[in-house]
């Protein structure tokens, strides 16, 4: 049985990922930090759900983010599959974001991602048989920033330069990295796109959405590609968002 963590898990994309792969028959490692949440994504699996384990997480925390992989080596024996989902947004001013703010999603976002693939390449490197793949959620604010989103977008960028680096040190442990990019799941995260959000230009438009079982659906095939193969990145998106062209 292969296993993997998901962050991020008690909502959302990560929810939506963590029940895929669970469905497909994987043991799912659920982090994040309320256990009720990542619970009730267990409860949503039925059956399924007796393959999660919920493990509460700070990602802002080295030793909580450690502690929860010593859990899935513990627990599991293994990890085949991580995905780096959790992540924070933020819509302030540029000229307003506080340093505790700019910490805030840097911490979250970056990183704990980096402190989350560390751990796993780790784990890894020394399991045998060895290898295994990293998927990270970046955003198509990977590309393209929406505004007020300093912070936001500094980070996502950055995850594009983690997933190379990860892509290319993983080699000689058979490591595979991918990144997915993320437009307009619908998620409580997004609520806010059916009532308009400003765009680049100042007004105001309601955003298109697209169901997040089919991000889970793209976190479960990257997932279950040979570790000979790889999509370094997919971008997934709802198809009428404005993103292609000037909008």
């Amino acid at each position: 049985m292969k296993v993997a963590v998901v962050t991020g898990a008690g909502s959302g994309i990560g929810r939506a990922a963590s029940l895929a792969l669970l469905h497909d028959g994987y043991q799912v490692v659920l982090a994040g930090r309320r256990v009720d949440a990542l619970q009730e994504t267990a409860r949503l699996a039925g059956t399924a759900g007796e393959r999660a384990l919920s493990v509460p997480t700070d990602l802002r925390d080295p030793a909580s983010v450690q502690a929860l992989f010593r859990r899935v080596k513990e627990s599991c024996g293994r990890l085949d599959v991580l995905f780096n989902n959790a992540g924070v947004g933020s819509r302030v001013p540029l000229e307003d974001v506080t340093y505790e703010q700019w910490r805030a999603v840097v911490d979250v976002n970056l990183t704990g991602m980096f402190l989350c693939t560390q751990e796993a390449f780790r784990l890894m490197r020394d399991q045998s048989p060895r290898g295994g793949r990293i998927i990270n959620n970046g955003s198509l604010s990977a590309y393209s920033p929406r505004p007020d989103s300093a912070p936001y977008t500094a980070t996502k960028h950055a995850v594009t330069g983690l997933t190379k680096s990860t892509a290319l040190d993983g080699r000689k442990y058979d490591i595979v990295c991918s990144q997915i990019d993320i437009g307009n799941a619908a998620t409580e995260l997004t609520e806010r796109m059916k009532d308009g959000v400003r765009q680049a230009n100042g007004a105001v438009s309601v955003e298109p959405r697209m169901d997040v079982a089919h991000v889970g659906n793209a976190v479960l095939h990257v997932a279950n590609l040979p570790l000979e193969t790889n999509v370094l990145f997919m971008t997934i998106m709802a198809t009428k968002m404005p993103f292609v062209g000037r909008g």
